[in-house]
């Protein structure tokens, strides 16, 4: 029998962010306190999401408005990669990346922390954009999935394939 495993992802729904920037371009269109101020939330790319308001600071309205659709789909905003606002004509623009997959500096700093604290005997492989974690004990991984909740990473990471 092969050892048990699990695999550490960081994947964001496509279909939930959707239905987040419609409910924010809806919530903005409905509003008054973004009445006249030509607020929108669009895809504009694969993983990119533009804000545009009339103001700065109802384009900063509308980014807290996208953030807690995206709360209340849960989807952590560690995924989310908001820049600064800058002005594009007449009105103010703001591009935001949605974060997928775990970055090989980012899964090194994961791998090591597996190594250093977590229970002996426990091996990390980075394949790609995600990291597969294997163990002679399921008791063991389940120690990693704990480690790996605890620590404050700067992405969000979904646990998947346990075996």
């Amino acid at each position: 029998m092969p050892n048990p495993s699990f695999d550490v992802v960081s994947k964001v729904d496509h279909q939930e962010i959707d239905n987040a920037i419609n409910q924010t371009a809806k919530e903005l269109a409905q509003r008054f306190d973004f009445r006249g101020v030509d607020a929108s939330a669009t895809w504009s790319g694969e993983n990119v999401v533009t804000l545009q308001a009339a103001t700065e600071e109802r384009l900063v309205a509308a980014l807290d408005v996208f953030k807690d659709k995206l709360i209340k789909r849960g989807i952590s905003l560690k995924s989310l990669d908001a820049q600064e606002p800058h002005q594009s004509g007449k009105a103010y623009r703001l591009q935001a990346t949605i974060k997928q997959g775990i970055e090989t500096e980012t899964a090194r700093k994961i791998a090591k922390l597996i190594r250093d604290d977590g229970p002996k005997g426990v091996q990390a492989q980075i394949q790609g954009d995600q990291l597969r974690v294997s163990g002679k004990k399921k008791d063991d991984l389940q120690e990693v999935i704990a480690l790996l909740k605890s620590a404050d990473l700067d992405v969000a990471l979904q646990f998947t394939n346990y075996r």
